[in-house]
Parts: structure tokens; sequence; C-alpha cells
């Protein structure tokens, strides 16, 4: 399996370069030259099967000749040991043909765990067989910190240093990160958006020199690796239902609805992706207007998806335009230059046919929390209520429909108790977490700032 750049200008490469590397040379995301195919048999075949049954046959087919089918059970076995529901992503009945996908049941009870724990194990098996170090450096809306952090914290030869916008994710989701008492974890809460911080990662990569000299990679979902792990979920659930659904996916950064689209491209038969976005609704824009147009980000209830620019959209839009590397790179270079992208006809109409888009403000998150908690008893997190507020605007639908519950609720207690007057039980894994001392440094939204302070830590 070789993987090809969206800008057209990074030579072919293997999956274990992709996944050391994070972002393309020429500033790109990875793709597979070509998409892996499976059969309609193929996929109906996976109901019953084991999730890291599934993970593994679908894994291989982009792992192929650089990992070994040993390594790669190996890797799934062992991310999956410490999850709370053996089904890994198990499928929740709550009503009128609608569904929960439940992604929360790993160590930071979030879905970035699925695709992290994976690509963790991976990477720490690809970097021992290659040798020296990495230094990994993630910016995150909330979750991809911790789960990064219970990836790779304490692993040898990796460094991890992760960015958050201070102030601006929940109490629980920082104490997860900055709790970390891993000798190789580096907390920085930047004094700015997450688009900031992102922007400051790939202002890192361009650096090539300095790239090249901290070894710098990603594990942010500009990573194919986190996109090939969560294609899997996608699979087991239509295998569950055995016909296609429709997908309401809860949308920051594009990489867990980008899944759904590989996973498509790849043989499932997918009814709809809707994307759920809250205030912050750059995607609903484009796809609802034609015009990709960021803005100022708005904090809300749902601070995962507090991005104004989505960087896996790239790869949508790769794809919609068939493919063309030319037209990709210069659309990229026009929306970096002036935050703004009128969609070309025959891409958004490409987008359009895969695609539906909707946003929801908080009043309508927090009525979506109390209405599945009086219908069902439930409770949901903010996103996931993103999520169910976009499915219940969709009307009936001939086809079920699948939102992707992305985080437990106790990680945002008080935008649960605004919704149902109290909040959510507290599980295990988050007892005692305020008692612990925390470690993080608090920087300003300068990419020289943060150039130094991974230096002085690396040195040290």
């Amino acid at each position: 399996m070789q993987f090809i750049s969206t800008r057209g200008q990074a030579p072919q490469t293997s999956f274990s370069d992709v996944l050391l590397a994070g972002l393309a040379p020429d500033g790109g995301l990875y793709l597979p030259q070509s998409w892996p195919q499976f059969s309609s048999d193929e996929i109906a075949a996976f109901k019953g099967q084991r999730y890291q049954d599934v993970a593994f046959t679908i894994l291989s087919r982009f792992t192929a000749g650089s990992f070994r089918d040993g390594e790669l059970r190996e890797a799934i076995e062992a991310a999956y040991v410490d999850f709370d529901a053996p089904q890994i992503a198990p499928l929740v009945d709550i009503g009128n043909g609608h569904y929960l996908l439940e992604l929360f049941h790993g160590p930071t009870l979030a879905f970035k765990d699925i695709a992290l724990q994976v690509l963790g194990q991976l990477f720490s098996r690809a970097l021992a067989r290659r040798g020296g170090r990495a230094t990994i450096v993630a910016a995150t809306s909330g979750d991809t910190g911790s789960a990064a952090i219970a990836a790779l914290g304490g692993l040898p030869n990796i460094n991890v240093f992760v960015m958050h916008p201070k102030g601006r994710v929940s109490e629980v989701q920082r104490l997860q990160m900055t709790t970390s008492a891993h000798a190789n974890v580096h907390n920085i809460a930047l004094e700015g958006s997450f688009d900031d911080a992102q922007g400051i990662v790939k202002s890192l990569f361009a650096d090539t020199a300095f790239a090249s000299d901290i070894s710098l990679t990603a594990v942010n979902s500009i990573n194919f690796a986190r996109i090939a792990a969560q294609c899997v979920y996608y699979f087991t659930a239509t295998a569950a239902l055995g016909k296609p659904a429709t997908f309401v996916v809860p949308t920051g950064n594009f990489g867990d609805i980008f899944a759904g689209e590989a996973a498509s491209r790849m043989g499932l038969d997918v009814a709809r992706l809707v994307i759920a976005t809250n205030a912050n609704d750059i995607m609903a824009r484009a796809l609802n207007e034609g015009l990709y147009a960021a803005g100022a980000s708005h904090a809300t209830l749902s601070p995962s998806m507090d991005i104004q620019v989505a960087s896996n959209f790239e790869r949508a839009l790769f794809e919609a335009s068939n493919r063309d590397a030319d037209w990709t790179v210069a659309a990229m270079n026009d929306f970096a230059a002036s935050r703004r992208l009128a969609l070309p006809p025959g891409v958004l109409q490409a987008l359009r046919a895969r695609y539906s888009a909707y946003a929801s403000d908080d009043t309508e998150t927090r009525a979506a929390i109390a209405a599945v908690h009086k219908e069902t008893g439930r409770i949901i997190d903010p996103h996931t209520a993103v999520g169910v507020a976009a499915a219940r605007r969709l009307g009936k639908t001939p086809s079920p429909v699948v939102v992707l519950s992305t985080a437990h609720p106790a990680k945002f207690p008080e935008a649960v108790t605004q919704a149902i007057g109290s909040p959510p039980p507290e599980p295990r894994r988050l007892a005692g977490m305020k008692n612990l001392p925390e470690r993080l440094e608090i920087l300003g939204n300068q990419p020289a700032l943060i150039k130094q302070f991974i230096s002085s830590r690396l040195a040290g």
C-alpha cells in the first residue's frame, strides 16, 4: 500500500512513513494511492465478529508492507485491552429508528481513544524498528490531547507536547491532560483558540530544519493512521444493523466524518453522512452556501467542536475534485491567504451528493440533552447532543439514523447540569483526579515561544 499527498508534490510513501511523518512534506495530507475494497459479503460477515478482528481485517489493507500480520494483531489487542465495553463501540437503540454509536468507553472517555490507542501501539513499534527519537506536537480542542497522553505517555524515545486553548476546554478535559505524571508529557495552555494552536503546529512543520532536527510528527487527525482506525466503527455499526445507515457526526476538524467517507469509498453502503456543527458552523455554511469561510471562534457548551478551520476538509476537497492535486494546492493556498474559498460547482455538487450539514446553538444543545434524558433516561454529552439535534431535523428517513456519541457526559458536567438539573455520575476513571497536581505552561500565541519551549524541554 502506497500513500500520496493531497498537494501532489510529495513522493509516494509507505504506511509506516505516513504514521511517523503525520503531515506530508509539501504541506498536504496523506491518502492511499487507491482505496482498498471490501465486497458486500465481506462487510456482512463482520456482523457478530469481535471489534478487534474487524479492525485487523480493515487496517491490514493499509499496513501491508509496513507491519507483519502478527505485529498488527498484537498492537490492536493491546490497544483495546483497557476499554470498558467489550464491544468497544456499542450501538444503542434510542427509539424511532435512531441509535447512538457509543465511542467513549476507552481510557480518556472520548472517541479519540479508539484511534489513538492503536496509533500509539503502532507508533512505538515503528519507532523501535527505525531507531531514534520522535517529538509529537498536538493541538487539541479538548479530547485529542488527553487521548494522546494516554496512548504515548511513558513510552521511550518519545516526547509529547500538547497545546490546548487556555480557558476553552472543560475542567475535566484540562485535568486529564495536566495531571499526567509522565516525564515525557509537556502541556501548554495557549493564549488563543484551537485554530491558533493548529496553525502553530502547521508552522512548525513548515520550518523544515526545525522539524527535522527534533524529528517532529503529529497525532492529530491530519495523521492518516487516525482516519484508518476510525473507519472501523462505520463498518461494525452497519454490519450490526444489516442495512445502510445515515451517520450523523458531531464535527470540528472533520476527521471523524471523513472516516465515514473513507469507509464508503472502501465499499461500505452509506445512506448519508450528516455534518453536525455547533455555532462554529464553517462546515454547515460551506455545504449549504458553497463558501468555506473562517470567522471568529465562538466558545460553546461543546468546546471540542469550537473550530473554524477543519483541517481534514482538504481530504474531502481532494476527493471531490477527482483527486486534482493542482486545484487542491491552489485552493488551500488561496484559503490560507484570504480565509475564504468559494467551492467550484463541480466540487460542491460532489460534496452535496455525500454530505448534508446542520448547525445547532447552545440552546438546542441543552434541549437535546434534556429530551434524550426525558425519553430514554440516558445522559448524553453536549457534542453528542449537537448530533442528536441534527438527527431530529432530518425528519423521517428510510434508513436507520446513527449518531456518533463522541464523549462521556461526565467530561462536561456543567453543560449536563444546565440541561437536566444535576450532573452525571462520575465514572471510576475520573475519581480523585481533582486532587492531583497539575503541570502546564501558559504561553502566548506566538510560534517562536512554542518553538523555544519545545527546544528547552528537549535539551533538558
